[in-house]
């Protein structure tokens, strides 16, 4: 909980935040590397400096009449005028029809501000799949409720796109499902909104290190996000991780493997895995054939005890052979402390996703979950460093050690080596091949989607 304790005190003098582009990032990478540097005799670590898209709402406001609505401002989403909007506010169509311009006949929303359910559509994701086709139809500013009644804390569009998007707002589902029964009852509403959003390229960092002994030849990787949310310290999401593979990285180094071992603390996660993305993508062939699998640790110290469902036999997504290895190491050891395990889908929400997507590696890790019962802090200011549980914290920590000895030692018997017919890097960080678990609805787990808090 040390660690936990200074990475609360770096937000305290940083905004209240760890959050990638601001000053409580570059000192979260200042504590980490400081930490390795100890372990020099037996270890070796780089900072990674990467290109990553920033955005930054400065003001944001949504109103009718007299009333003030919480509104989260969608990543990347276009500013309105500096002054605001106010227009008619109108029900959007509904279902699946709100996916496409098509579903838009008959419904006059030109010059106005369309109110449109979130929901899953083929292409363009949860939320811009949504406000894309609306900015089609003629709409000026789109505002997403959301479809589980869960506090909105996050939403991005993915990426910048001035030419097909219009302003974007994200409000909870009790605020819309009330104008919904307004607007139905034949009221007109007329509504204001104002977002100003900063969107620019800066450069951040991943932290990578590795113990010097070990098969150079077989690597097995541990990461973590080091980066909070703008709202908040983040010291569960994903503080947690952070210190769970500092501690077994410090503690790693008093032994010797069989397999050469390797951590990152990755940046930018929260805007949309950029920094294992970019690791990921940008790995030559060789390395990416001597890496043996992929632990992922985000979010271990509040809820359900989560291990990620390697085999697909409860969500239907079958991770790269090995990943039902790494998950029956990870449910051996807690159910034989008398826990009960929840499988985590594979739902695309955090940095395993370029391992099993653009390298396909065997990947597994913990989780214990976003939902209101899990964590009501998620994504939130009071996401503290009174939010974690120590006791959860600890048990998935001792979890993990026993999961790293064993493969660090026996991997190369019990996971097989997939090899890269390929010598340059991969390259491109764009990727979406795989169809991710839709975890809408699934309790705990919903606003681990497409991106942590990233939701699309």
């Amino acid at each position: 909980m040390k660690n936990l304790k200074n990475l609360q005190k770096i937000a305290d003098r940083n905004g209240n935040n760890r959050a990638f582009g601001f000053p409580g990032y570059t000192e979260s990478v200042e504590f980490i590397t400081k930490r390795l540097e100890k372990e020099s005799a037996t270890s070796t670590y780089f900072v990674q400096d990467f290109p990553a898209l920033f955005a930054e709402v400065t003001s944001i406001s949504f109103k009718v009449g007299n009333t003030r609505y919480y509104v989260y401002g969608l990543t990347y989403s276009p500013s309105t005028i500096p002054e605001g909007l106010t227009l008619p506010l109108v029900h959007g169509p509904t279902g699946t029809a709100g996916c496409t311009v098509d579903g838009y006949a008959g419904l006059n929303v030109t010059g106005k501000i369309v109110l449109v359910e979130r929901g899953t559509c083929p292409t363009g994701g949860t939320l811009a799949g949504r406000l894309r086709p609306a900015a089609a139809a003629g709409a000026a500013a789109v505002i997403i409720y959301n479809s589980v009644t869960a506090h909105v804390t996050g939403g991005t569009l993915s990426a910048p796109d001035p030419e097909h998007f219009v302003p974007g707002g994200f409000i909870d589902r009790v605020d819309g499902l009330a104008f919904v029964a307004r607007l139905a009852a034949g009221e007109e509403i007329v509504a204001y909104f104002q977002q100003t959003q900063k969107i620019e390229t800066k450069i951040t960092q991943n932290v990578i290190a590795e113990t010097k002994g070990g098969d150079p030849n077989n690597v097995l990787m541990l990461g973590a996000h080091l980066d909070s949310v703008q709202a908040g310290p983040g010291i569960n999401d994903d503080g947690s991780g952070t210190t769970l593979i500092l501690e077994l990285f410090t503690a790693l180094n008093s032994y010797q493997t069989n397999l050469k071992v390797r951590f990152a603390w990755w940046g930018a996660e929260e805007n949309g895995l950029l920094g294992s993305r970019y690791y990921t993508s940008n790995l030559g062939a060789t390395n990416v054939t001597n890496l043996i699998a992929y632990l992922n640790f985000d979010m271990v110290s509040k809820g359900f005890f989560g291990v990620f469902d390697g085999d697909g036999s409860t969500f239907g997504l079958v991770a790269p052979a090995g990943s039902e290895v790494i998950e029956k190491l990870f449910v051996d050891d807690l159910t034989s402390k008398g826990l009960t395990v929840t499988p985590a889908a594979f739902s695309g929400g955090t940095d395993y996703v370029g391992f099993l997507e653009t390298l396909k590696k065997p990947v597994g890790g913990l989780f214990t979950g976003t939902g209101e019962a899990e964590d009501p802090c998620y994504h939130q200011a009071c996401d503290t460093y009174a939010n974690p549980n120590a006791t959860v914290l600890t048990i998935n920590a001792k979890t993990a050690a026993h999961v790293l000895a064993t493969l660090a030692t026996d991997g190369v018997k019990l996971l097989p080596k997939t090899p890269v017919a390929r010598s340059e890097p991969f390259g491109g960080m764009d990727v979406r091949a795989i169809e991710w678990t839709n975890v809408e609805g699934l309790e705990g787990q919903e606003g681990h989607s497409a991106s942590c808090g990233h939701d699309t």
